[in-house]
């Protein structure tokens, strides 16, 4: 929504409100649709090379590493989670002030908040280096990227299931319970998706079996969309705020 008209006599500022929940659909939104159409053209256009491992067994799928590190498909990506970048780090720090606003003399909640913000920019970085590193350049530092994204994304979701324990607790607004009833769920889908991935992609380097890979490109799949799911819980936690862009109304000379 606009206001103001800073048009004609430059008398008000120009005011743009997007409502929290249109940010954070479209931030989940962003990767959500940059993974699906990296999936699918790599699936269509370069399904040899994506689906191909050393155990040279037939695959079906192709992990999320092989989507992404692929051309047109690395620069999708990159454009989408470049994109949503900043609107996930305002998310990440509304939820900071949130928390020390509810818990400014709980403790251990007050520092859990702390450690909450600590680890939603660890989960933000491992998402950029795993993304802006393709595996097929430093596989090393994708690597690195990948396993700090999966361990600071699990230790967020824990701390937040924590936090909303407690607010759940002494809260009375179903939307709270709702939310918290939520990302329970979503953090067990994520921790059991996470096992079954690990799993083939281990019976895959061992024993290399056909469709192993496939079977881990399936949960890894699963694994992000249980992160994104978790994350798109933040539309009932702030449903009435708005994120709000002000305009200067000084007048310029030239």
């Amino acid at each position: 929504m606009l206001q103001g008209s800073g048009i004609l006599g430059h008398d008000r500022p120009l005011v743009i409100r997007v409502s929290f929940s249109t940010c954070v659909v479209g931030t989940v939104g962003l990767p959500l649709l940059g993974l699906i159409t990296c999936v699918f053209i790599s699936s269509v256009f370069h399904y040899e090379d994506s689906t191909g491992t050393h155990c040279q067994v037939p695959n079906y799928l192709p992990s999320i590493s092989a989507s992404i590190s692929l051309s047109p498909e690395c620069h999708i990506w990159r454009f989408c989670i470049g994109l949503h970048s900043a609107p996930r780090l305002l998310v990440a720090f509304t939820y900071f002030k949130f928390y020390k606003t509810r818990f400014a003399s709980k403790f251990p909640e007050s520092l859990l908040s702390c450690l909450n913000l600590a680890f939603s920019l660890l989960e933000n970085l491992g998402l950029l280096l795993l993304t802006y590193v393709s595996s097929s350049e430093t596989y090393f530092v994708h690597k690195e990227g990948f396993v700090l994204f999966l361990v600071s994304s699990t230790i967020h979701m824990l701390i937040t299931c924590r936090l909303w324990k407690t607010i759940k607790k002494y809260s009375l607004s179903p939307e709270d319970a709702k939310s918290h009833y939520w990302k329970v769920r979503f953090l067990l889908l994520n921790l059991s998706f996470c096992a079954f991935a690990g799993f083939f992609f281990w019976k895959h380097n061992v024993f290399c079996e056909s469709g192993s890979y496939t079977l881990f490109a399936l949960f890894e799949y699963l694994v992000v969309f249980s992160n994104m799911a978790f994350h798109l819980t933040a539309v009932w936690d702030f449903k009435s705020r708005e994120v709000m862009v002000i305009s200067s109304s000084e007048d310029k000379d030239f």
